[in-house]
């Protein structure tokens, strides 16, 4: 069985909990979900699938610091709970790990795109949904790409998290620079990790700011 990468369909990522931080009631898709183990340790569950009550937390790392620092835990399970020093750095990394298999499940699927002519022709027809450029990709080949992000008729997001070992690792492909994630209900469910995952991390390489 394929495993799940975020929510089965987009009405559940709508549905609606209340952060503990900030006390406002919010989608799912814009939280991350907590449980306690059995020795109260908080776990995150970004699924939304282990057992137990959640406590739901804003999907940025201002707010899982504030929560594990100032006991909103505790507080919310109504019994000691235990977070580690380095949960917010726990939920980045699961973050990334999923919005990476999803792409390895886009491209299974046929929704996603590799290489240059193939990713430039999807942006200018107005294909692509989002557009996963290697970080460490030369500078020329993703000024010639971002040309034709340009001419595309509809919006697309850019992701430049991730090295092109990263991709290839999780594409089973080499030399992974240019890839385009293909619009529909594949990409938009991608999207809200995505989403989730830049409360945590910038999308792109600050160093793309300053290139020309």
């Amino acid at each position: 069985m394929t495993p799940r990468v975020g929510p089965a369909t987009l009405a559940e990522a709508a549905r609606e909990r209340r952060d503990v931080v900030s006390g406002e009631t919010r989608e799912e898709s814009a939280l991350i979900r907590f449980v306690l183990a059995p020795d109260g340790t908080v776990t995150p569950d970004l699924a939304r699938k282990l057992p137990g009550r959640g406590v739901w937390v804003a999907a940025d790392r201002a707010s899982v610091e504030t929560a594990a620092r100032k006991g909103h835990f505790a507080r919310s399970a109504r019994t000691k709970a235990k977070a580690p020093p380095d949960l917010a750095d726990q939920v980045e990394m699961l973050l990334q790990r999923r919005v990476l298999d999803g792409l390895g499940l886009a491209r299974r699927a046929g929704r996603l795109i590799s290489g240059f002519e193939k990713v430039s022709a999807a942006l200018t027809s107005g294909q692509a949904a989002w557009l996963i450029e290697a970080a460490d990709g030369a500078p020329d080949g993703r000024r010639k790409i971002f040309a034709a992000l340009r001419r595309s008729p509809r919006p697309v997001g850019l992701v430049g998290l991730f090295s092109s070992a990263e991709l290839g690792l999780a594409l089973g492909l080499e030399n992974v620079i240019h890839t385009a994630f293909l619009a529909g209900r594949t990409a938009d469910r991608w999207a809200l990790e995505v989403q989730r995952l830049a409360g945590f991390r910038p999308l792109l390489p600050e160093s793309w700011r300053e290139e020309p």
